[in-house]
């Protein structure tokens, strides 16, 4: 299940997000407005959560949260980005990743 997260998440959104893959969660994060989408299978899902709540593409980024070790991975195939100087799935700019793992924290982390 994916969820819309804008504040804090709750321990019960955190495991129906963990439903899916068990010991990670896949993310969108929009480091613009500081809200992610996490869950399901595939980060591109949780990106059109996302676009259908009036982020743009250019502020989405995907990431992985790890619980157990509150660990934020950056990897995903939606980050290869060309025109945004991104030419990797890994995200590359560091004032981004910096941001990323701020909101994924905020959001997401030691509930």
């Amino acid at each position: 299940m994916i969820n819309l997260i804008q504040e804090r998440a709750t321990k019960e959104k955190l495991e129906e997000m963990l439903e899916i893959l068990s010991s990670y969660i896949k993310l969108a994060v929009d480091i613009e407005r500081g809200i992610l989408a996490g869950g399901g299978e595939l980060h591109a899902d949780c990106e059109a959560v996302l676009l259908e709540n009036g982020s743009k593409q250019v502020d989405i980024w995907g990431a992985d949260w790890y619980p157990l070790t509150q660990e934020v991975g950056y990897e995903s195939l939606i980050n290869i980005r060309p025109r945004q100087n991104n030419r990797s799935m890994e995200i590359q700019d560091p004032m981004i990743r910096d941001r990323v793992a701020q909101i994924v924290q905020r959001l997401l982390g030691e509930l």
